[in-house]
């Protein structure tokens, strides 16, 4: 999650909301693809949780990382909670549990994307190892229960922990238990976002199955291939999902501020303090009946705030990001910008993608959306089998990384960064299901291997 936005603007009308989303737009040479991934720290010596107190804690790691970069740390009641670079590049923040977070800069190529994750990767890793620190790159973390992870100090966590169980069995592990790859992409006018909104969160799914990689939990197989995905279906359905009204006529910025202003409300935050209001709406407090802050007016940074609050399986900001995918290791992280770029950034790989789902109804995307936790590519939607869609969902992102044609210092273009997701096609089996065979085999039923096996 992004630093909390700074802009106290006290809001008079609608408009703005709307004018604040479609401020996003862009012209094509402006596109820009920005990559967030999580991964979930752990001690080398016993694979146990880190917490964050301590001369080998998370804290201690933001510090030693801020001195390493030079870049601002985020302080939240004297705690560091994140630092961020201020040349505009990117920032690093934590998740409820202690997972840490990239948020990448805006890059124009995934070339640069690439090298942006093995930059920061290189840097984590100076700091961590001497601390006793690893990073795993899965999905959830696969051996420990939700009561051993620490909680950072950070407040909106404790308002979302309070909240959580309340509107969902799983809220809670997904805060505390789980990890994720965001794609960030750029829509050049309202019908653009609209088609680029309806395009991925239909095809959603193929992503949930290509990088499906969370197959345990508390050491044991779960029976889900993504069992994060699984999470997200009960973590709280009020702000979750498929969203089927963005597939209506109508589509549009308007319509997404009407949607975000009936998602319950977790915070509002007036200087260093968090005030709860969750589960009111945006509505209410617009029109200043929020009984936490009666008569107030929202300003453009609860505006913003509340936006990061929403998790649909696409979500519009000022940009698009796509959701589906569980965390991976480092080869793999690039691989999903490429994959959602070579489909979404290319008009024919567009129109192509579209003509795929464009007759699919909203139980059909839903029932498919649901299996997939479970089933990966063996998912069906109208007769055909979830492996064959990806099949032909990757062939379009080739083409249209082929024909954006950005080539590397080797000449080579960005297709290079989907040869991942070509072997997982190539051997039929999604990556969790890959897992599984060596759990079941040369793991001997153990999932500490996945320490050394799958750790960045």
């Amino acid at each position: 999650m992004a630093r909390d936005q700074i802009d106290m603007t006290p809001l008079q009308s609608r408009d703005e909301l709307v004018a604040w989303l479609a401020a996003g737009v862009k012209p094509v040479s402006e596109f820009r693809i920005g990559t967030e991934h999580e991964k979930t720290p752990f001690t080398l010596q016993d694979h146990r949780p880190v917490p964050y107190e301590g001369a080998r804690g998370i804290g201690a790691l933001l510090d030693g990382m801020k001195l390493l970069l030079g870049w601002e740390p985020i302080m939240e009641r004297g705690n560091i909670i994140g630092l961020y670079d201020v040349t505009g590049g990117g920032a690093i923040s934590l998740e409820p549990g202690g997972q840490f977070e990239l948020s990448g800069a805006p890059v124009e190529t995934v070339h640069q994307t690439h090298s942006e994750l093995m930059a920061h990767l290189a840097q984590v890793r100076e700091i961590a190892t001497p601390l006793g620190i690893g990073f795993l790159g899965l999905g959830m973390a696969p051996s420990w229960s939700r009561e051993q992870i620490p909680v950072m100090p950070k407040g909106r966590y404790q308002i979302m922990t309070n909240y959580m169980p309340k509107v969902g069995q799983y809220g809670l592990d997904m805060m505390y238990r789980t990890c994720t790859v965001q794609t960030n992409l750029d829509f050049s006018s309202e019908a653009d976002m609209v088609k680029k909104l309806r395009v991925s969160v239909a095809l959603q799914p193929v992503a949930t199955a290509l990088f499906a990689n969370s197959p345990f939990t508390e050491g044991k197989a779960n029976g889900f291939q993504s069992f994060r995905s699984e999470i997200w279906r009960d973590t709280d359905n009020a702000r979750a999902g498929m969203i089927p009204w963005a597939f209506e006529d109508g589509m549009g910025f308007e319509r997404w501020v009407d949607y975000a202003l009936d998602v319950p409300m977790y915070f509002v935050k007036r200087g260093e303090a968090y005030i709860d209001v969750a589960g009111s709406s945006f509505r209410d407090f617009f029109a200043g009946r929020n009984a936490a802050l009666p008569n107030q007016r929202p300003t453009l940074s609860d505006w913003a705030n509340h936006l990061s609050t929403i998790f649909p399986e696409v979500r519009l900001k000022r940009y698009l990001e796509m959701r589906g995918a569980d965390g991976v290791p480092s080869d793999r992280l690039p691989s999903l910008s490429a994959f959602w770029v070579g489909m979404l950034y290319d008009d024919s790989s567009l129109d192509a993608a579209w003509d795929i789902v464009k007759h699919w109804n909203a139980q059909e995307r839903q029932a498919l959306r649901d299996d997939v936790p479970r089933a990966g590519f063996k998912a069906r939607i109208r007769g055909r089998y979830l492996f064959e869609i990806a099949k032909e969902c990757l062939a379009l992102s080739y083409s249209g990384l082929r024909r954006r044609g950005r080539l590397d210092q080797a000449g080579r273009d960005e297709t290079r960064h989907l040869e991942a997701l070509q072997w997982t096609i190539d051997a039929g089996r999604t990556p969790a299901e890959e897992m599984l065979e060596k759990f079941h085999g040369p793991w001997k039923g153990s999932v500490e291997p996945a320490y050394e096996e799958y750790a960045f």
